[in-house]
C-alpha cells in the first residue's frame, strides 16, 4: 500500500527569508497591522502564497465580509460629554435601522490595532470619531469590504472618505459678534493642543472676525490640552497677561475648556458675567449646569452621529459615497453673556 506523505508546513521564518524581510515585518504584513510600504506588504503576501503558508488559527472558508448586523463606533476614549453625545446618537439610529452598535476604543498598542478586531467580527461599517485612519488601516478595511465614515476628523484623510463636520469657523465668528455686542472690550481665546483642524478653524474664525468688527481690541490667545484643567491654567496666564481695562470676552474651543476657565476666573477674584463674558463650543449637557449657565456654539453632535450611521447603512446596501457633509452651528445664549451694560 502506497503511503501518502504531507509536505511540511511552511514557517514564518521561510516566508520572511523569501520576501527579504525580518520575521517581525513578515508577521505584521500578514496580520495587516501598522504602517508599511505597500510593496513590502505585497512581497510578503506573495511569498506566503508561493510557499503555501497558513497562520496558526487562520480561518478556513469564505471570510466574513460585512455580513453582521452591527456597526462599530471607534473613539480614543468613551468618557466625557462629547463621547456620550456621539454614542447616544449613533446607538439610537443603529437600533432604528436594525443594527447593533459596538463601542471600540482605539488603543496605543500597535500590535492591537482596531481594524483587526473589527475584521474578526465582520462589522458592516465603522464610524471613526475624531480619528483619521492611516493609509494601512484604510486599505485593511477596504480589503475586508467594510466602509468607513469620519466624524469630526482632526485632519484630512490620505484617501477620500465620507465625513461629517460642522461650520466651525462660522460658529466662532458668531461668538465674536455676540461678545462684542454684549459689551466686551478685551478678549481671551483658548485654543486646543494638539492643533486639530476644527480647533484651528474656531480660533481663526474668532480672531478674523474680531479684527473686522473690533480692530485693535486687546486680546490674548492661549492653548490648552483640550481639558478643563489645562484650560484653567491657560486662562489664569491669559488673565495675568491681558492688557488694558474693561469687560473681558472669553471664547473657548470647547465647553469643557470653558468650564476650566470658569474656575480660573473665580480664582482671580472676577465673576461671570460681571467681569468676564464667556462663550464655549459644543453645547454638551454640562454647559447648562455651570453657574451661570454657559452661552455656547451648538454643534449637532447627535445628529452628526446619526447621519454617519445612516451613511453606513446605505453603504451596506451598495450605495458608496465620499461626500463631506457640513452641518450648521448655532449660538445658544445663556447666563454667561448677560450684557454688562444692561442692554
Amino acid at each position: 500500500m502506497m503511503r501518502v506523505t504531507t509536505p511540511p508546513r511552511a514557517t514564518l521564518t521561510e516566508v520572511a527569508a523569501r520576501a527579504g524581510v525580518s520575521v517581525t515585518t513578515a508577521s505584521r504584513a500578514l496580520r495587516e497591522r501598522g504602517e508599511m510600504a505597500s510593496d513590502t506588504r505585497s512581497r510578503v503576501i506573495r511569498a506566503a502564497t508561493e510557499l503555501g503558508y497558513r497562520r496558526v488559527g487562520q480561518g478556513r472558508g469564505r471570510p466574513r465580509r460585512g455580513t453582521s448586523l452591527l456597526f462599530d463606533l471607534v473613539l480614543r476614549h468613551f468618557h466625557g460629554p462629547y463621547a456620550d453625545e456621539i454614542t447616544a446618537g449613533a446607538r439610537t439610529t443603529a437600533s432604528e435601522l436594525g443594527y447593533d452598535l459596538v463601542l471600540t476604543e482605539e488603543r496605543d498598542d500597535p500590535a492591537d490595532d482596531w481594524p483587526e478586531r473589527i475584521r474578526s467580527r465582520g462589522s458592516a461599517g465603522v464610524v471613526l470619531g475624531v480619528i483619521v485612519p492611516t493609509s494601512g488601516q484604510i486599505a485593511s478595511m477596504r480589503r475586508a469590504g467594510i466602509p468607513l465614515v469620519l466624524m469630526d476628523p482632526p485632519s484630512e484623510a490620505s484617501t477620500p472618505l465620507p465625513s461629517l463636520q460642522t461650520t466651525d469657523g462660522d460658529g466662532a465668528a458668531a461668538a465674536a459678534h455676540h461678545l462684542v455686542e454684549r459689551g466686551a472690550r478685551r478678549f481671551i481665546v483658548i485654543g486646543g493642543t494638539p492643533s486639530y483642524r476644527f480647533g484651528r478653524a474656531r480660533v481663526d474664525g474668532f480672531l478674523r472676525t474680531l479684527a473686522e468688527i473690533a480692530p485693535g481690541a486687546p486680546h490674548v490667545r492661549v492653548n490648552a490640552d483640550w481639558s478643563a484643567w489645562g484650560a484653567r491654567r491657560a486662562c489664569a496666564r491669559a488673565l495675568a497677561e491681558l492688557p488694558g481695562s474693561g469687560p473681558i470676552g472669553l471664547f473657548a474651543c470647547t465647553d469643557e475648556m470653558a468650564a476650566g476657565a470658569y474656575r480660573a476666573i473665580a480664582d482671580s477674584g472676577r465673576a461671570i458675567p460681571r467681569d468676564v463674558l464667556a462663550v464655549g463650543f459644543d453645547d454638551v449637557r454640562g454647559s447648562r449646569w455651570l453657574h451661570p449657565s454657559l452661552t455656547t456654539i451648538r454643534q449637532p453632535i447627535r445628529e452628526m452621529a446619526s447621519e454617519a450611521v445612516r451613511i453606513l447603512a446605505r453603504a451596506a446596501a451598495g450605495e458608496v459615497s465620499t461626500e463631506a457633509i457640513v452641518m450648521p452651528t448655532e449660538l445658544v445664549e445663556r447666563g454667561s453673556t448677560r450684557s454688562v451694560t444692561g442692554g
